[in-house]
C-alpha cells in the first residue's frame, strides 16, 4: 500500500468522534434496564458518524451478519469511500448489561487496521485469552498452565505472586480457572462483562490489574489485539468452539482451533488505531456526564505506529449536536 493510501495520524481523531457519538447516545440509557434500547441508540449514532470518516472501510468485526443486523454488519462498507482501505472492528457498546444496570466499565469502541490485517474468526464466537502489558511481553504461553503463567508474569514485573491481580469474566465456565489462580497465590478481580476494558487495564501502567485470563468473545479479542499493538502489550488467543457444529464450521473455514494465536496473528502490520469512549465510569475512562446545556465525554485514543496514547476530554453542546445530526441525543424512551 502506498504511503498516500495508508491510514494516517489524522484518522485517530476522526475515530474518537465516532465513539463519542455512540457513548453520548448510549449514555441516556444508563441504568434504565434496557440493553436493546441503549445498544440501538449507540449503533445508530456510530453508523452516522462513521459514514463521515475519510476511509474505504469494511466491517470485519461488527454487529453480526447482514440478515441479523441492519447496520454495522460484517462485510458492510463504511466511511466516505475516499482515503485508505481499512478493516474496521466496532462494538458500539462493549458491556451492554453494564450500561443497562449502570455498572462500571461500559465503553464504546472502534479499531481500524490496514485492509486484510484483521483475523477473521468466521463462526467461532469465543476464544481463550491471556493478555499482559509491556513488562510481561514474551513471558506468557497459553499452552502452559495457569500457575506457570502467573509466576512468569510476576517474575517479569518484579512482583510477589501474592500481589498479582488477574482479571477474569465472572462466568460459571471460569470456576476451574479462578480456583487455579487462587491456588497459585494470585488475586482474582471478577468483571461482569467488557473484557476489552479488562485487557486494556492489564496493559496500563496506572491500573491495578496485571493480567487478563479466561474465555471471552473472539471479536473482543481482535479489538484488544489492536489496543495491545498500540500499548506495547501482548495477547494470546485460542479459538474455543462451543459445540461440534461450530468446530466443524471453523475447520471448513480453514481455521486451526488448536493453534495459539499471538498479537500479530490477530492483527497484522504496524499501523492500527484504537479509540474508546466511556459510557459508564470505569478503570480505563470515566463515563458520560451531563450538564445543564451539554455533556462531557472521556476517551482513549491510540495508534500503534507511533505508540501514542492520548486521553481526550470532549465538551459537547447538545443543541449543536441535534442541529447537525439526525441521531436522538435526547432522553431515552420511557417504554
Amino acid at each position: 500500500m502506498s504511503d498516500a493510501l495508508r491510514p494516517d495520524r489524522n484518522l485517530a481523531m476522526e475515530l474518537v468522534r465516532v465513539t463519542e457519538a455512540a457513548a453520548l447516545a448510549a449514555g441516556r440509557w444508563v441504568g434504565r434496564g434496557d440493553k436493546n434500547g441503549g445498544d440501538g441508540a449507540a449503533v445508530d449514532a456510530m453508523r452516522e458518524l462513521i459514514g463521515t470518516v475519510d476511509m474505504d472501510g469494511v466491517v470485519v468485526i461488527g454487529e453480526g451478519e447482514k440478515d441479523e443486523a441492519p447496520m454495522l454488519y460484517n462485510g458492510e462498507k463504511v466511511g466516505t469511500g475516499n482515503g485508505p482501505a481499512v478493516d474496521v472492528a466496532v462494538d458500539p457498546i462493549d458491556g451492554t448489561r453494564l450500561m443497562a444496570e449502570g455498572r462500571p466499565n461500559s465503553i464504546a469502541v472502534i479499531a481500524v487496521a490496514e485492509r486484510g490485517a484483521m483475523f477473521d474468526p468466521s463462526a467461532v464466537f469465543y476464544m481463550r485469552k491471556i493478555a499482559v502489558g509491556p513488562d510481561a511481553v514474551g513471558k506468557i504461553d497459553l499452552s502452559r498452565s495457569t500457575e506457570w503463567n502467573i509466576r512468569s508474569v510476576a517474575e517479569a514485573k518484579g512482583m510477589d505472586v501474592g500481589d498479582l491481580t488477574v482479571c477474569v469474566l465472572d462466568r460459571p465456565r471460569h470456576e476451574e480457572l479462578i480456583a487455579e489462580i487462587r491456588a497459585a497465590g494470585a488475586k482474582v478481580r471478577l468483571i461482569m462483562d467488557g473484557d476489552v476494558a479488562g485487557g486494556v487495564a492489564a496493559a496500563s501502567d496506572d491500573s491495578s490489574v496485571d493480567m487478563l485470563m479466561g474465555i471471552g468473545g473472539t471479536p473482543e479479542g481482535i479489538i484488544t489485539a489492536c489496543a495491545m499493538k498500540c500499548m506495547g502489550g501482548e495477547i494470546q488467543g485460542q479459538l474455543w468452539p462451543q459445540d461440534d457444529a461450530e468446530r466443524q464450521k471453523a475447520v471448513d473455514a480453514g481455521l486451526d482451533v488448536e493453534a495459539v494465536l499471538g498479537t500479530n496473528d490477530l492483527v497484522r502490520g504496524d499501523n492500527c488505531f484504537f479509540a474508546a469512549t466511556g459510557i459508564t465510569n470505569g478503570d480505563m475512562v470515566r463515563g458520560v456526564s451531563y450538564r445543564a446545556n451539554g455533556a462531557v465525554t472521556r476517551s482513549l485514543v491510540m495508534r500503534s505506529k507511533s505508540g501514542t496514547v492520548r486521553h481526550v476530554e470532549g465538551r459537547h453542546r447538545m443543541a449543536k449536536l441535534r442541529e447537525f445530526s439526525s441521531v436522538n441525543y435526547g432522553q431515552a424512551s420511557a417504554g
